[in-house]
């Protein structure tokens, strides 16, 4: 059977799987999940597969944790959640009951060199947002592996906080920026969510339409209308960065890049974050240019430098 790696939370749940199910899953090295229910004071994950007790010990609990470059914070904060793994054997415990010994390590190891390792930049590939920093969003890009997404990275329109555009537990698309030595990713989505003549194109001049403030400024309030455009309107110092208004689009002007907005209701009294919507879903980019023929200003990606330059 092909393996085919995911983000955790995404695989064949082993919780009910029969005694014969698991002994295939273990001889086919298939990664399966299951929720760890506590982590002891041996410093193991604990599991229940089928009625049956299993163990994940601390260095095959992720890639890394034998060398100790993992801390125990990021193996017990597992407890509670779904952890892919494979399993390694069939052995017993201490009071002679059968036992699965576990490895998340391996099925790491396994996704690394048959999945992550074949990528390059300008690469799509589906995440999973584990946690988020003011800097950015961490995602996992297949079983439990972490990259960065930083927040420059998340759309063309400023953003206060990743928070404005994704959240935790939130499945994305997002294309492979660049990798290290190391081989770590750095991921970037704004690519995905349109250039400026795509997202204008939503968009007609006379129509109301809700935005939010991205930053207010002495020379106009800047309000992102979809995210990866925004507008301009007047300067009004009783806005806040995040706050939802509606406006009015007075003018759409593809050759400067910019939209003239009027601000029809200065607050919906309501919180508003923007669906991602991706104008290209899978394959490679080489290549991604945001601006306009006419305008002058150039914002793009040049992804085939970043393959041949790597951090």
């Amino acid at each position: 059977m092909m393996q085919t790696y995911r983000t955790e939370g995404n695989y064949r749940s082993a919780d009910q799987l029969s005694a014969a199910e698991l002994r295939a899953a273990m001889a086919s090295r298939e990664i399966l999940q299951s929720t760890a229910l506590a982590f002891d004071t041996a410093r193991q994950l604990r599991f229940e597969l089928g009625g049956v007790r299993a163990v994940m010990p601390f260095e095959q609990c992720a890639d890394g944790a034998e060398t100790g470059s993992v801390r125990d914070i990021a193996v017990l904060t597992r407890v509670g959640r779904p952890t892919c793994f494979v399993i390694e054997e069939l052995g017993t415990d201490e009071a002679c009951q059968p036992c699965y010994r576990l490895s998340r390590a391996e099925a790491q190891r396994m996704c690394k060199a048959d999945y992550l390792d074949t990528l390059r930049p300008g690469d799509i590939l589906p995440c999973t947002v584990t946690h988020i920093e003011p800097f950015g969003a961490f995602c996992d890009v297949g079983c439990g592996i972490s990259a960065l997404l930083p927040i420059d990275c998340m759309s063309v329109s400023r953003i206060s906080s990743p928070a404005d555009r994704v959240s935790v537990g939130q499945q994305i698309l997002c294309v492979i920026k660049s990798r290290d030595v190391q081989g770590r990713f750095v991921l970037t989505i704004r690519e995905l969510l349109g250039t400026w003549a795509e997202n204008a194109a939503g968009f007609t001049v006379g129509e109301t339409v809700v935005g939010i403030v991205r930053s207010v400024e002495e020379y106009g309030t800047f309000i992102e209308i979809a995210p990866n455009l925004a507008g301009l309107a007047e300067s009004c110092q009783d806005l806040h960065p995040g706050q939802a208004v509606s406006v009015y689009i007075k003018n759409i002007l593809p050759e400067k890049m910019k939209i003239k907005l009027v601000i029809v209701n200065h607050s919906l009294g309501q919180s508003h974050r923007f669906e991602l919507h991706y104008f290209i879903t899978e394959g490679h980019l080489d290549h991604w240019l945001y601006s306009t023929p006419d305008s002058p200003k150039r914002i793009e990606t040049d992804f085939s430098v970043a393959a041949c330059n790597p951090a």
